[in-house]
């Protein structure tokens, strides 16, 4: 499953990603500076969230893909849904 990177989500889900690592250097220096643990928490949750968030926004976009593709073999489809279900639950 290729992902095109002209879509709109797929832009708006990179942008998320650098956030997020921008974010997480951050949180790095904040524990090297011996930081408060609890606004070290906090910011390692907001990353979190943004890698869900971007995590979600792409598998979105795959799937919309994949339902744009005419796939009429059954066992294709099958293998699709298998590779999507892991998809999912990997972000649970």
């Amino acid at each position: 499953m290729e992902l095109d990177m002209t879509t709109d989500d797929l832009k708006a889900a990179v942008n998320r990603l650098r956030r997020a690592q921008g974010q997480l250097a951050g949180i790095i220096r904040m524990i090297e500076e011996g930081r408060d643990c609890e606004d070290v928490v906090t910011q390692l949750a907001a990353v979190s969230r943004a890698l869900d968030r971007a995590g979600f926004a792409i598998i979105a976009t795959g799937l919309q893909h994949c339902l744009t593709e005419q796939n009429s073999d059954a066992a294709d489809q099958q293998e699709l849904r298998a590779r999507l279900e892991k998809l999912f639950l990997s972000l649970a």
